[in-house]
């Protein structure tokens, strides 16, 4: 089943969109997000969160003492995101931005993070879209930056592909129906990755979902 197809349902109601998630992913949708956390986030640290959604990853890189600057193009997800921010008092480490991810390039200045993460994200774009996003990205970053990727990709080419994408192909019609709209697992993140200059430097899988950290490197 693909957890992201599903995903776009529930952003059609975002108070829900966070128990659904956690419902279709069989609750690892917080251990992939605490996962993606611990690996780009520390005191000190100056983070981007790139579609952040309702919150939920922004503030777990802000438990372990990071600033973040959250981004998404979406105002009801992040009145949710807000609200959170109020109840859980992290006023002072999370800023919340409503921007799409083609105005990054305009909101920030280059070399202005340390790092940078992204859950669920990159494989709502069509690939043209994501390699200049991973491009503006690996401007934002300083030199040796992180970036930290969890998203929803294909398995390698192979019954377990070809099992995969007849199981997703009603739910990815029921998306375009329901949101006018449609998502696609990515085929090589690795590989985009490293087109857009970062190198690759932890690859883990969690169920239908894949995180890789990957350092920037100089072009």
């Amino acid at each position: 089943m693909s957890t992201y197809v599903l995903m776009r349902l529930f952003e059609a109601s975002p108070r829900r969109y966070d128990i659904g998630l956690r419902v279709l992913t069989l609750g690892r949708i917080d251990g992939v997000r605490l996962r993606v956390a611990s690996l780009a986030a520390a005191p000190g640290v100056r983070l981007l969160d790139l579609g952040c959604g309702t919150g939920e990853l922004s503030l777990a890189c802000a438990a372990r003492g990071a600033e973040v600057i959250a981004v998404d193009h979406d105002p009801l997800l992040l009145a949710v995101a807000r609200n959170k921010l109020q109840d859980r008092a992290r006023g002072g480490r999370v800023r919340f931005v409503e921007a799409g991810a083609g105005e990054l390039a305009q909101r920030f200045s280059p070399a202005s993070f340390d790092a940078a993460v992204s859950c669920l994200c990159l494989s709502e774009m069509e690939p043209p879209e994501r390699g200049y996003v991973l491009g503006v990205v690996h401007g934002l970053l300083r030199p040796g930056g992180r970036l930290v990727v969890a998203d929803e990709v294909l398995p390698r080419p192979g019954p377990r592909r070809v099992l995969y994408r007849l199981a997703r192909a009603p739910l990815a019609a029921a998306t375009r129906l329901a949101c006018a709209a449609a998502s696609r697992p990515i085929a090589d993140l690795e590989a985009e990755l490293g087109a857009a200059g970062f190198a690759i430097e932890r690859r883990e899988r969690r169920g239908g979902l894949a995180i890789l950290a990957a350092r920037r490197e100089e072009r």
